[in-house]
C-alpha cells in the first residue's frame, strides 16, 4: 500500500528547499503527498528561496543553490500545489470559554474533532514545512494543533522544519496544557542564526526586522529539564529524531528530514542525532 504524507504549508510563504528536500525523497520512494493549508489557499514559495545564490546574513553564506532554486520554481509554477486541502473547512475550532452554551459547544467540538482524527488514519506521517510564513498562520493555529494531537494520539510520525517546529511547542491538550515535547529532544532555529533585519512574508509589504520570537527559548522551556534543545551551532546539519517527533533546524536539514522519514516508516528508526 502506498504511504501517504500530509504536508502542511503556510499561505504566507514557505521556504523552497524545506519543501523540495523532503518532497524529493517522498517522490523517489513512491509516497503520496497531500498538501494542506490553513484556509485552502494555494501556497507559494518565498521569493528568496527561488533565487540562486541568495546570501543568508546570519550564516554568512549562500543558502540557495541552482538545484533548489530551479526545483522550487518548477513546483511553485506547476499545478501540484493548486488545490490544497482546507484546514479551516476540515477541522473544527474550539469554542470560546465564555461563549453561549459552552458545555454543549465543547461536546460538539470534540465529536467533530474525533471524526477528523478518524480521517487522519489514512496518513502515515505529518510534515510541516518551514520558512517565515508559518509564524503567521501555522505555529499558533488551534486547528493545526489538533491535527498534530491527532497524529500523536495515533502514534504516528510528526515532522517539522525551521520555524514550523514552534507548532510542536504550542500544540497541547486544552485540559492538561502540558507541552507535548516535554522531556523530548528537538532542534530548531538557534539564537545565533536568527535574522536581525529583513524578515518578510508573502502578502504583507513590511520588513519585520528580526524573527517574531526567539524559537530557541520557546523550545528550551517546552522540552523541560528532562528534554533538550539541540541548536547544532557551528554544524551544518542539526536534525533530531525523538519519536514521534522529527525536527530539522533549517534549510540544510531538509533532505535529511525526508530520508529520516523513510527510515522511520520503513525500518522503524526511533532515534537520531542525539
Amino acid at each position: 500500500m502506498t504511504r501517504k504524507i500530509l504536508v502542511v504549508l503556510s499561505e504566507y510563504g514557505y521556504w523552497g528547499e524545506e519543501l523540495i528536500g523532503p518532497l524529493d525523497v517522498i517522490d523517489e520512494h513512491g509516497y503520496e503527498a497531500t498538501f494542506l493549508t490553513p484556509t485552502g489557499k494555494r501556497p507559494y514559495a518565498l521569493p528568496p528561496s527561488k533565487e540562486p545564490g541568495f546570501f543568508d546574513p546570519p550564516l554568512d553564506k549562500v543558502v540557495v543553490d541552482e538545484y533548489y532554486a530551479r526545483k522550487t520554481a518548477e513546483v511553485d509554477d506547476s499545478g501540484r500545489l493548486a488545490n490544497p486541502l482546507n484546514l479551516e473547512a476540515w477541522f473544527p475550532e474550539r469554542p470560546y470559554f465564555n461563549s453561549t452554551n459552552f458545555g454543549h459547544a465543547l461536546e460538539e467540538y470534540h465529536t467533530k474533532r474525533d471524526a477528523c482524527w478518524k480521517e487522519l488514519e489514512q496518513y502515515d506521517a505529518l510534515l510541516m514545512v518551514g520558512g517565515s510564513g508559518p509564524m503567521i498562520d501555522m505555529c499558533n493555529n488551534i486547528r493545526l494543533h489538533d491535527v498534530i494531537l491527532g497524529f500523536l494520539a495515533q502514534g504516528k510520525l510528526i515532522a517539522a522544519e525551521c520555524y514550523a517546529v514552534t507548532a510542536l511547542a504550542f500544540a497541547r491538550d486544552f485540559t492538561e496544557r502540558k507541552s507535548i515535547i516535554w522531556g523530548k529532544h528537538v532542534t530548531g532555529h538557534a539564537i545565533e542564526y536568527d535574522w536581525h533585519d529583513g524578515t518578510g512574508v508573502l502578502g504583507i509589504d513590511h520588513n519585520f526586522k528580526w524573527a517574531f520570537y526567539p524559537l530557541e527559548f520557546i523550545l528550551r522551556d517546552a522540552t523541560g529539564p528532562d528534554g533538550q534543545f539541540h541548536g547544532g551551532v557551528g554544524r551544518t546539519i542539526s536534525t533530531i529524531l525523538d519519536y514521534p517527533f522529527l525536527s530539522g533546524r533549517s534549510t540544510q536539514d531538509s533532505r535529511l528530514v525526508g530520508e529520516l522519514m523513510v527510515q522511520v516508516l520503513e525500518h522503524g528508526l526511533r532515534r537520531y542525532g542525539w
